[in-house]
């Protein structure tokens, strides 16, 4: 019964153009902070940090293969939420109705190419910033980095759900 449910709510939508750009952004900040990494491999010290604590200073060191540990952890996000993305008839709605299905589904959807998109860019931007530290050179944002990242996310979320609750009215 169910599983009947599910399979009616599918709708065929198709990426919106911002998702498709903020793909290619992502991806890029992934390709450019491998190769970062790459170019600066014979350079690194033998330990790199593998944690921050509040002040945005390493509390903890690791040998220098765990500069890929960011990028690793983001593709898989950016693979999984990919998948997720791509089916929004999944996704948890309130008000779901066959009028304003498809808008809530397309929003949904963009909250997920978000979501994805700035998890990547994080991450790559984490590993980029490990090496600087690695080196001596310093934080990038320092202990702003974690604030920046909950913000971007949580204001992403709070953007989307006000989005939903628009449309949902304009809609009906």
């Amino acid at each position: 019964m169910e599983a009947d449910k599910v399979e009616k709510n599918k709708l065929k939508i198709n990426s919106p153009k911002i998702g498709i750009y903020f793909n290619i952004v992502a991806i890029l900040s992934f390709i450019i902070a491998l190769s970062f990494i790459l170019i600066n491999w014979s350079t690194l010290p033998d330990k790199v940090p593998s944690h921050y604590n509040l002040a945005g200073e390493p509390d903890k060191w690791s040998d220098r293969w765990f500069v890929f540990v960011p990028l690793m952890i983001g593709i898989f996000l950016w693979f999984s939420l990919q998948i997720v993305e791509t089916r929004p008839h999944l996704h948890n709605y309130s008000g779901l109705t066959e009028k304003n299905r498809e808008v809530l589904f397309k929003n949904s959807m963009l909250l997920m190419n978000f979501i994805k998109n700035e998890m990547l860019i994080y991450f790559s931007f984490s590993a980029i910033n490990d090496i600087y530290v690695a080196k001596g050179k310093g934080s990038i944002v320092g202990p702003w980095d974690l604030l920046i990242f909950s913000v971007m996310i949580i204001g992403t979320i709070i953007i989307f759900v006000v989005r939903s609750v628009r449309l949902k009215k304009e809609v009906s």
